[in-house]
């Protein structure tokens, strides 16, 4: 491919991600449709001036500009022709009159040689600058960048894979390749183990050398591995012989290895022999997602803030999304909304100016989970069963995207929805419940359906689920301290105190859970829980904590537990109706006067007020089996 098929290519896949018509395109940068058509077919040069107009009307921020094909030496004087006929194609409007047309003089203005006003400097992405593996290698991880921009990650596979055979037998070649192929999502809670390989082959081939380049991609290859093998949940889906708590330590390693190379070499670069900003947002966004399972949320919004502020520095228009996306999750896990509510801001201004399908259905997918959060009901449902659906089976078509990554999102978005609203039972009936029953190797899809189970008044096969489950995770003594463990355990404590208020001849049973499932969720008394990445918020960890409180005969505690939930939520109407909800019941649990019950009371009736504005019908309900029960009167 040449270089100007090469332009031609990018221009026309930016074009279409931006659902922007050719026609529409040409009006914008002032050329005729038809020369922009011969352009994006490669059958004519683009002229600077063109390039600098697409790149400005796409947000390339760059990346067009930077595969501009070489113009003629400046003594190579371009054949008056040729400027005409450039000139002579465009749209005629005024700006492009006085740039592309004749001037003043009489002479043909030549657009394609001027260059870009020295107030506002265009610098091409460092992923389009020469790698020094060859002119063929570059144009394959370039055009693997683009699709994976856009979200196009099959495609880019595609390329990375061409530039990894394009790399021959030069080590540092292959392992760049590797680095870039391994960016790719992976189908969740699945090991890649062809991927794995790979980064494997490249380590050894990279074992005891020590020049800048080699240490920055073995850096990268362990960061790298160090996910990869997280990825799994449990032993059906682990790599052989290597658990995810072996990721989580290779992640910790590969992260110290990087603070000692930065403090010995502080300069970055070859010369100085210290790690540069890409390479280092690249270990910091895989050790990150590494370490998900296995530390608290503030301490991986360290990590996140760092690769936010180095990922400013890189100009990496990769990084800067998988910055905002972490920092926002991490923000949200700390109970730190506001904040994560303006990343949020920033990513919409990020996915607008990229155009690329998955920022797109990134922000979608978190403007839903903080819809959803603050009980705008009508708001999230106009994505999550409406447009997420085609946009994720139009993206699973064109394989731009794991075909059950996105599947998950909207089911996992869809079920919590319905929950919130009290309308479970809808979704229960429905035969997307089956792609609930079909990923039960995901924990947190096991509790989800004992949930379901619980919530259509199934409370015998609810209990039945939980038994074995309990079973296969040696009564949920084998979660990790974090990540995904904590949605399963604040489900399963939903469901406990579910079956627990059905019938007080289980409380012995159940109560045999509730030390582990305790110890989980008190751990993380100050976070939200999040289940996905990101799906969904299910609320804070000590409303959770207080339900099992509850169930273990410990109201004090539990109240204690939910004064904690309240300072993270006071703000959110959704959120405080299930915590009054929750008060009631305790205050209830050990009322002894009448003022006492009138107080607890009060506390129903708020939250029943609340869950009638917001259309939580569950809650509502619960509210007024409350106020009319025996034990509550």
């Amino acid at each position: 491919m040449t270089p100007q098929e090469e332009f031609a290519e990018a221009l026309r896949v930016r074009r279409e991600a931006a659902e922007i018509s050719l026609a529409e395109l040409a009006r914008r940068v002032h050329y005729s449709k038809s020369y922009l058509s011969r352009v994006e077919n490669g059958l004519r040069p683009p002229g600077r001036l063109l390039a600098e107009r697409c790149d400005a009307a796409l947000r390339a921020d760059g990346a067009l500009l930077a595969l501009l094909p070489p113009t003629p030496e400046p003594h190579e004087r371009r054949p008056e022709s040729t400027e005409r006929t450039e000139s002579t194609e465009s749209t005629g409007h005024p700006e492009s009159l006085g740039r592309t047309g004749r001037t003043g003089t009489g002479r043909p203005a030549r657009a394609a040689r001027r260059r870009p006003r020295a107030d506002h400097p265009v610098q091409p992405p460092a992923a389009a600058r020469p790698s020094g593996y060859g002119a063929e290698f570059d144009q394959h991880v370039r055009r693997g960048d683009t699709r994976h921009l856009l979200g196009e990650m099959y495609e880019a596979g595609q390329h990375y894979q061409a530039a990894y055979e394009a790399a021959g037998s030069d080590e540092l070649a292959r392992a760049h390749a590797v680095v870039r192929s391994a960016r790719r999502w992976s189908d969740p809670g699945q090991v890649d183990r062809d991927l794995l390989f790979r980064i494997d082959a490249c380590l050894a081939a990279l074992t005891g050398r020590e020049d800048p380049r080699a240490v920055e991609l073995r850096l990268q290859l362990s960061a790298h591995r160090a996910k990869k093998l997280a990825m799994s949940i449990g032993d059906d889906t682990a790599m052989t012989g290597a658990e995810p708590r072996t990721g989580a330590r290779l992640a910790r390693q590969t992260l110290a290895e990087l603070r000692e190379h930065g403090r010995r070499f502080p300069v970055p670069g070859p010369r100085g022999g210290g790690i540069g900003d890409e390479a280092r947002c690249e270990v910091l966004t895989e050790t990150r997602w590494a370490l998900y399972d296995f530390e608290p949320a503030r301490g991986l919004l360290a990590l996140s803030t760092e690769l936010r502020d180095t990922a400013v520095r890189s100009h990496s228009a990769y990084f800067e999304g998988e910055a905002l996306v972490a920092l926002a999750i991490d923000q949200l896990r700390t109970g730190r909304v506001p904040a994560a509510e303006a990343t949020l801001s920033r990513h919409r201004e990020y996915a607008a100016r990229h155009r690329s399908r998955l920022a797109y259905w990134q922000q979608h997918t978190l403007d839903a989970l903080m819809s959803v959060w603050r009980g705008e009901f009508a708001a999230a449902e106009g994505w999550i069963l409406g447009e997420a659906g085609k946009v994720a089976a139009s993206m699973e078509a064109g394989l731009s995207m794991p075909a059950d990554t996105l599947g998950q999102t909207v089911l996992g978005q869809e079920f919590w929805l319905r929950y919130e609203q009290g309308r479970l039972p809808e979704l229960f009936a429905s035969p997307r419940m089956a792609g609930v029953q079909r990923r039960g190797y995901f924990p947190v899809w096991r509790a989800g359906l004992a949930l379901a189970l619980c919530e259509t008044g199934r409370h015998e096969q609810a209990l039945d689920q939980l038994r074995a489950f309990a079973a296969d995770a040696d009564d949920f003594t084998r979660f990790p301290p974090s990540g995904w463990a904590l949605p399963t355990a604040a489900v399963l404590a939903q469901v406990c105190a579910e079956l627990a208020a059905r019938a007080d001849d289980r409380r012995t049973e159940l109560s045999a859970y509730v030390p582990p499932l305790r110890a989980l969720l008190d751990a993380h008394g100050d976070e939200l829980v999040l289940a996905g990445w990101p799906t969904v918020l299910l609320g804070p960890a000590a409303r959770f904590s207080a339900l099992l409180a509850l169930l273990a005969g410990e109201p004090e505690t539990a109240l204690g537990h939910l004064g904690r939930a309240v300072r993270l939520v006071q703000r959110y109407p959704a959120q405080m109706a299930r915590l009054r909800l929750d008060e009631a019941r305790v205050r209830l649990s050990t009322a002894r006067t009448r003022a006492a019950r009138a107080a607890a009371h009060d506390l129903a009736r708020t939250a029943l007020a609340a869950a009638e504005e917001l259309g939580m019908a569950g809650v509502a309900r619960d509210c007024r089996e409350l106020l009319t029960s025996p034990a509550g009167r």
